[in-house]
């Protein structure tokens, strides 16, 4: 069966998480599950935060 993506999805693909785990320092798992939590146009901004707090 065939995954839909649908407006919402939030999921970042392999490629999205390791960009944003090289610009910010989170590991590429934190990355994804910090964007399924949050969203993909907040999982940058959270993972800064996350790292700061960190």
């Amino acid at each position: 069966m065939a995954n839909k993506q649908g407006k919402n999805d939030n999921r970042l693909s392999d490629k999205e998480a390791m960009r944003l785990a090289e610009t910010t320092d989170v590991s590429p798992k934190q990355a994804k599950d910090l964007a399924a939590e949050h969203g993909k146009d907040k999982a940058e901004k959270e993972a800064k935060n996350f790292k700061a707090e960190g």
